[in-house]
């Protein structure tokens, strides 16, 4: 077996990642300062990671990146980030759960330490991962200023920001190294099976979306603190505000608040609403807005779809809640025979599952089977190509349904020949193969890994229902977050065994990248010579 990549240019670019994202860490290490909280631990994570950037450059200081280097560097980077962002929470104490060397007998040594240890550093890559691609699975176990630092809290926020837009597009936007083979790099991390040039030069379109994402954040935070000063949500302070702005737009759903946006009153749910939704457009589409071309946005398949599946999901579902598919609730109360809360609840939790946002104001796990069979299949969809959204992609399904009704229409008259359209264009059959492709691995995958995790947490006596093990894998490997059972919105991930964790990292990582790049780089990466 030999490599037929260039693994030195890539790892040396990475090291330049790293660097970089050692400079965001000033965002928490500020929140440190006014708070005067684990000042240290991000004095300290900042050095590491710049260390680690620097010794990693070193390896190659004129990197040629071609296009396998590409795709190993949109790979490991990922992965890599994921790693260092594991600092912060192991030097605040154990990864997630500073108490968990103190819970463990003092008999059992050195091996019971070693074992602590383990899963520490195993809780805080499940976290970072989590945070860095968008997921919102957590196993922080109870969220609270008591037992987490606010600076922590906001490293987590801001981990999702980072990996909402994307951090090779970030990358490519800032640096012109990258910028040569940005196309390639920008292609194997997009969400969704196409890109989009919005300008001649790759770098542009970086920053463009980059700018569309930053302002909409902004506007969310402004907005969110302006109900604070106004007194019609005092909560929501400009913690509060900036911490939601990070993580709505990238889809992510982390909050520094133990009951989610259940937390906050109505104002401010409805105000994250439609934030929700914009964050599962394709962004491409914003730019063209701006630019004054509203038909490009009005006439897109893809756009028509995603808001229509939003739009009738969301009826249907208030209805069903407004006649009491939602039982009487410790947060939000029913829903039946009110009409504001029912539309308020089916709006908010189909906005923030369908596009994989992550966030709750109910716990749908206690809801009746037909309301939880419609947030299940809000779960399948996902977001546009070209937003923050996970899931499968709402243009893969037009082009997959659209596949089969060419099949069977061609079966029937095989004399016909008959092309994949989508609004009026037809598509490449080189994208509907690689289309078809990636919804295969994605429910071979799928189905893996809730076969695993079913009998690896029945293998410490942990019983899931089939429900609760396709909802972890489904909720992992399309970056969704909360299930349904003990993974409720409520819920937490870290019960699971380590094993377990460790495959939803996988997941994680494979469903934020749509799986084919990570998979290519193993089988092109690598050559049989014998």
């Amino acid at each position: 077996m030999r490599w037929r990549v260039d693994l030195r240019a890539s790892v040396s670019l990475l090291g330049t990642i790293i660097k970089y994202l050692a400079a965001t860490m000033v965002i928490p290490l500020a929140v440190a300062v006014v708070y005067m909280e684990d000042v240290w631990v991000f004095v300290v994570s900042i050095a590491i990671a710049v260390a680690i950037g620097v010794g990693l450059e070193r390896l190659d200081p004129e990197p040629d990146l071609g296009p396998r280097e590409a795709l190993v560097l949109v790979s490991i980077s990922w992965f890599g980030v994921a790693v260092v962002g594991t600092i912060p929470y192991l030097l605040a104490g154990y990864g997630t759960q500073s108490t968990v060397g103190l819970q463990l007998p003092l008999g059992d040594g050195a091996a019971v330490i070693l074992g602590a240890l383990g899963s520490s550093i195993v809780n805080a890559l499940f976290e970072s991962m989590s945070g860095f691609t968008t997921t919102g699975a957590t196993v922080l176990g109870e969220i609270s200023f008591d037992r987490h630092s606010h600076a922590l809290l906001m490293w987590r926020q801001l981990t999702q920001w980072l990996g909402g837009m994307g951090i090779i597009v970030l990358m490519i936007a800032i640096l012109p190294e990258l910028a040569v083979n940005g196309a390639q790099l920008m292609s194997s991390e997009a969400p969704g099976p196409e890109l989009q040039k919005l300008t001649p030069k790759i770098a542009e379109t970086a920053r463009a979306l980059w700018l569309i994402y930053l302002g909409f954040t902004v506007l969310l935070v402004i907005l969110l603190y302006t109900l604070s000063v106004v007194g019609l949500a005092p909560e929501m302070d400009l913690y509060n505000a900036v911490a939601h702005g990070f993580t709505t737009l990238p889809t992510g759903g982390f909050s520094p608040q133990a009951d989610s946006i259940a937390a906050f009153g109505a104002v401010v749910q409805w105000v994250i609403i439609p934030f929700m939704i914009v964050a599962g457009v394709n962004f491409a589409l914003f730019w063209h807005l701006l630019r004054g071309e509203v038909d490009v946005m009005l006439k897109n398949a893809e756009f028509r779809t995603y808001a229509g599946a939003i739009a009738v999901i969301t009826a249907v579902l208030s209805v069903l809640l407004f006649r009491g598919g939602a039982p009487p609730l410790e947060l939000g109360g029913t829903t039946e025979g009110v009409t504001e809360n029912a539309l308020r609840q089916a709006a908010f939790q189909i906005g923030s599952l369908l596009n994989s946002t992550g966030y709750a104001t109910a716990d749908f796990a206690q809801w009746d089977g037909h309301t939880q069979f419609f947030l299940l299949f809000a779960m399948f969809i996902g977001g546009s190509a070209g937003s923050t959204g996970g899931g499968v992609k709402v243009i893969r399904w037009l082009v997959v349904f659209r596949a089969i009704r060419r099949e069977l229409y061609t079966t029937a008259r095989p004399d016909v020949v008959r092309p994949v359209r989508l609004g009026g264009q037809v598509v490449d059959e080189d994208a509907v193969r690689g289309i078809v492709v990636f919804t295969l691995l994605y429910f071979i995958l799928l189905i893996f890994g809730a076969v695993f995790i079913m009998i690896d947490s029945a293998r410490i006596g942990v019983e899931l229902s089939a429900l609760e093990a396709v909802s972890a894998s489904l909720a992992t490997i399309g970056n969704i977050g909360p299930g349904f059972g003990k993974l409720g919105p409520f819920g937490s991930y870290l019960f699971f065994p380590d094993s377990s964790k460790l495959l939803m990292v996988v997941l994680m990582w494979l469903g934020r990248l749509e799986i084919v790049p990570v998979l290519a780089v193993l089988v092109a990466g690598v050559e049989d010579v014998g």
